[in-house]
This record gives structure tokens, C-alpha cells and sequence, in this order.
């Protein structure tokens, strides 16, 4: 199986972000917001087989100290191949001595762990769409 990895925006399939996203049950939204999420972001990784695109990531950052990892989604059809752990390890890579914080969909901790990822005790967050939110159960009661 050839799989293909892209470090930029070029030629991105976009109408195929939200259907990824939406596939592993991750808040998704319009195919141009994703474009522009992902066009503004440090660092981005799309995974492909063939023409088909099965997995994505991205981060943004200060590129100094901070930085934040969303959107690392891998088609169910091709987890436990490690292209989710490719593409976590290619952002952080990309950014040397940063503490870096991600979002991760709930049931997913585990995986992160595994890359080194530790629980915060005070993250806290603001959510501009605080009902969506609640529903994907990101956000304690």
C-alpha cells in the first residue's frame, strides 16, 4: 500500500476534510473554513492513498514557545497502520521547544498518551459554539 504524505496546502482534495472529519464522528464545518484553518496554520500534514485522503493534522504556533495540534484524524479504514502517530510526530518535530497542547476527541487520550501527551489539570476553554461543543462532550458540565 503506497502511502503519500503532504506537508503543505497544494492541491488539497478540501471538499474531502469535513467528510473525513465528519467519518471519525470530529466536529466538522464548511469545506471553505477548513481551507482557511488549514492554509493559516504552521504546520499542516495530509495523508493520502492514492487519491483518496485518509488522514490530516495541523498546529498552530507561536514557533517560539507555544504551539496547539487540531484536527489529527486518520480514517477509520486505515488506523492502527501509525499514519495518526506519523502525523503527530512530523508536528512536533517541526516544532523544537515548543510545549505544545492538542485537542483530543474524547476516548482518544489513550493514543496521545502513547506519544508522550500528558492530562492538563488547567486547561480551560472558551468555545465560540459552546453548545456544539457540548454535544461532541468536550466541556464538563
Amino acid at each position: 500500500m503506497r502511502i503519500v504524505y503532504k506537508y503543505d496546502c497544494e492541491n488539497v482534495l478540501w471538499n474531502s476534510v469535513p467528510e473525513l472529519l465528519n467519518k471519525v464522528n470530529m466536529a466538522a464545518t464548511d469545506v471553505q473554513t477548513h481551507r482557511l484553518s488549514f492554509e493559516a496554520s504552521q504546520e499542516v500534514v495530509f495523508v493520502y492513498h492514492e487519491d483518496k485522503l485518509i488522514g490530516l493534522g495541523r498546529a498552530i504556533s507561536d514557533r517560539v514557545r507555544q504551539a496547539a495540534i487540531y484536527d489529527v484524524a486518520v480514517d477509520p479504514e486505515y488506523q492502527g497502520l501509525g499514519i495518526g502517530k506519523e502525523i503527530v510526530m512530523h508536528i512536533i518535530k517541526c516544532l523544537p521547544g515548543c510545549n505544545i497542547i492538542l485537542y483530543a476527541s474524547p476516548g482518544k487520550e489513550d493514543f496521545y498518551r502513547k506519544l508522550g501527551f500528558k492530562k492538563m489539570k488547567t486547561g480551560m476553554v472558551v468555545f465560540a459554539n459552546r453548545e456544539r461543543m457540548d454535544d461532541y462532550d468536550f466541556v464538563e458540565p
